[in-house]
């Protein structure tokens, strides 16, 4: 940082304007360090502010490098250049953070290129499908990729021009297995099968869960603007057509847009897992376990008889149960499905029902379990996915640390 702001610094004072340094590194620290900022776009950011202060303009203190070049997305390969770029807004990713206006993936018919456009640029948003010319961004690398930032500096115009991006025709994905999925911005066709379907209360997206093959299983998310009529099921075999691959967190993920598609298929897959085994007393069983309802059309539990996606439903019951284990040092989120969950509890899903309604009330089933169940050490196994094991088998320990599960049952309750 203090290689930036002398920079900064000696760049004002040969226009005649001397900052103190301390006001410099003040603005660069909140941008780098409270709001996480890269680097680069928080040196823009301060400079154009004393810029403004000063009224100086940005091609006297620039020198000529806001000048941009009209390039395609291939060529894009050195960090730092200023260019134009006519192109298409093949995606929009969901996005959670407050510096950041829109990020997704841009495209011409020379590739795709991922592009970041910070709140603070104030740049009109731009819409998947609807090609723009993009004025003055910036290129930078990140994770051995490039992309695109849009800062203050950057301006957006939507043109009529219908822009050919050839990764999008039908058919030229190519059909990869999980395993092969290791780059970033990729069209691909997948086949698998539909090992979990997650709870999703975002209405951005229609459904999300875990797809598997023989070669592995890998997070879908299926964004609900790409309006594809098909509702996946668990169990059910799939071929996914022009999906694309992203990088999230350090995990590769698959996503589907307006360009892509779904359609059933009835081939044998055997899904490959990579079971993790555990044994950890359980602590909590957390809400949303023991007998609830799930809609009849996608298989997600239902909120107050509602589905996410299809309204208010006649559910059909179901047994599950979201616990927590702790081993003394870590602990460990853990999910059953019904068969589990009844051979663990010893309740069924029929007995579930009748005590429901013998009480007149869903609550007393969790209850019953976790009398049953918390307090005890357990050893599970099976696949990892994101903070949950997916537990194919559980089987309870008899030997019990009484002092050590007394603690841990303690710390829960205080969490």
């Amino acid at each position: 940082m203090n290689v930036m702001v002398a920079d900064i610094k000696t760049k004002f004072q040969e226009l005649g304007v001397d900052i103190p340094a301390e006001k410099i590194e003040e603005r660069l620290e909140k941008l780098i360090v409270k709001f996480k900022v890269p680097q680069e776009e928080a040196k823009r950011s301060v400079v154009n502010f004393f810029l403004k202060e000063y009224s100086l303009s940005k091609d006297k203190f620039y020198g000529g490098q806001g000048e941009a070049t009209f390039s395609k997305v291939a060529d894009i390969s050195e960090d730092g250049k200023w260019v134009n770029l006519k192109v298409k807004v093949v995606q929009i990713w969901e996005n959670t953070h407050g510096s950041i206006s829109q990020v997704g993936l841009l495209a011409d018919e020379t590739g795709t290129i991922k592009f970041i456009a910070w709140a603070a640029a104030e740049v009109p948003a731009v819409e998947e499908g609807r090609s723009y010319i993009f004025k003055n961004v910036v290129s930078s690398e990140w994770n051995g990729k490039m992309e695109v930032t849009l800062n203050k500096s950057s301006s957006i115009e939507e043109i009529a021009d219908d822009i050919h991006v050839q990764s999008r025709s039908k058919g030229v994905a190519s059909l990869v297995k999980v395993a092969d999925i290791s780059e970033d911005g990729r069209w691909v066709d997948l086949k698998g099968k539909i090992v979990q379907l997650w709870e999703n209360n975002k209405e951005s997206i229609s459904q999300v869960g875990l797809i598997g093959d023989e070669t592995g299983s890998i997070k879908f998310i299926k964004w609900a603007s790409a309006e594809i009529p098909v509702d996946l099921v668990e169990g059910k075999n799939y071929l996914f057509r022009n999906a694309v691959t992203s990088e999230w967190n350090g995990k590769f993920e698959i996503t589907l847009n307006k360009s892509s598609s779904i359609e059933e298929i009835f081939d044998e897959i055997e899904v490959n897992t990579r079971d993790t085994v555990l044994t950890a007393a359980m602590v909590d069983i957390q809400s949303g376990s023991g007998l609830i309802k799930r809609c009849p059309q996608c298989n997600r539990s239902l909120t107050k008889g509602a589905c996410a996606e299809h309204g208010k439903v006649d559910g059909v019951y179901d047994l599950r149960l979201k616990a927590v284990l702790d081993t003394g040092a870590i602990t460990q989120d853990i999910l059953l499905k019904r068969d589990v969950t009844e051979d663990v509890s010893g309740i069924t899903l029929e007995s579930a029902i009748a005590m429901a309604a013998d009480a007149l009330d869903q609550g007393v089933v969790l209850e019953a379990m976790k009398q049953k169940l918390v307090g005890k050490y357990y050893k599970v196994s099976g696949p990892r996915v994101d903070r949950y094991i997916l537990v194919e088998s559980i089987e309870q320990e008899s030997v019990l640390d009484q002092k050590l599960l007394a603690e841990l049952i303690k710390e829960a309750e205080v969490i």
